[in-house]
């Protein structure tokens, strides 16, 4: 499509039907120029259709679940609060008496250490001697029905960082950070803290992987000595989750698989392993060969 008839679609679909929304006429204009390079790259038609689709998402499809939720008991002692949050790596915690069903707030690791400084500048302090009551910060109660984007702007507004999603019964069904909710629009943010994951590896010798969607192309190129240079139109992405979300032209489904033919009898196949409705996370990769189809002779008269 040229530039000129780029714009004229763009002008048509913003402005030529009065029955269709804004968002509607987005929507369509980001799937009209899939694969063009001179609108939009692919990782910003993604994080735009993220941005529209951002309406939709409710809490409980972007807490985290009870099981996995780091928190402190309010009797906790010093030593152990400072080496909990060294192994888990949060700057945030939620504070509870007795279970999870009953929490008081949050403790910033921010304000233990001011604590404990304090506690040092003091002459023959005792440490252990330092209550954790009045470092507990308030924290947001929230129903796991409530729009993602609502929790976001209320934490804007209260500067909060956390909340806590409360079931019907009154307990505790999950987590949400302010991170958690950022992610769900730009993708993945990873800080100092969280381990490096493998973004490729073998799971068997048959050429088959198992790959992350932030792994760069060079690296799948040098790993599986395949060029994907040859792949027209997709210069300007950098990650596998990219080719293929390009490739398909939407966000696939988990299981579902998209083929590329790399020519002389191989194709790469990839199966999405794991994946929301807004973003590939993970991604079975095989290198296969296909030979030439058989051809189909006549029996002999």
């Amino acid at each position: 499509m040229s530039a000129t008839s780029s714009g004229t679609s763009w002008w048509r679909a913003l402005f030529g039907g009065a029955e269709s929304s804004l968002r509607e006429s987005i929507e369509d204009v980001l799937d009209e120029t899939q694969g063009e390079t001179a609108d939009f790259s692919d990782e910003e038609r993604h994080m735009l259709k993220n941005l529209l689709g951002f309406r939709d998402v409710r809490l409980d499809d972007v807490m985290v679940p009870r099981a996995d939720i780091d928190a402190v008991e309010a009797d906790i002692g010093l030593r152990d609060l400072l080496a909990l949050f060294s192994e888990c790596g949060h700057s945030r915690m939620p504070v509870f008496r007795e279970t999870l069903d009953q929490p008081i707030g949050m403790v910033h690791v921010k304000d233990v250490l001011s604590a404990v400084q304090s506690s040092l500048d003091q002459a023959g302090a005792n440490m252990e001697a330092i209550d954790l009551a009045p470092l507990v910060r308030p924290v947001l109660f929230v129903p796991p029905s409530m729009p993602a984007m609502e929790l976001l702007v209320k934490m804007q507004a209260t500067r909060g960082h956390m909340a806590l999603v409360i079931d019907e019964y009154g307990g505790t069904d999950g987590l949400v950070t302010i991170e958690d909710l950022i992610e769900e629009i730009v993708g993945e943010i990873e800080d100092e803290h969280d381990e490096e994951e493998e973004l490729l590896r073998p799971l068997n010798e048959d050429g088959h992987w198992r790959a992350h969607a932030r792994l760069p192309l060079s690296d799948m190129e040098e790993a599986l000595s395949v060029n994907l240079a040859s792949v027209e139109g997709y210069d300007d992405i950098d990650t596998l989750g990219g080719l293929v979300f390009a490739k398909a032209g939407r966000v696939p489904e988990r299981g579902e698989m998209i083929a590329h033919d790399m020519g002389e009898g191989r194709a790469l196949e990839f199966i999405i392993h794991d994946g929301d409705a807004r973003r590939i996370k993970q991604l079975d990769v095989r290198l296969v060969s296909r030979g030439p189809k058989p051809s189909r002779k006549g029996k002999a008269g």
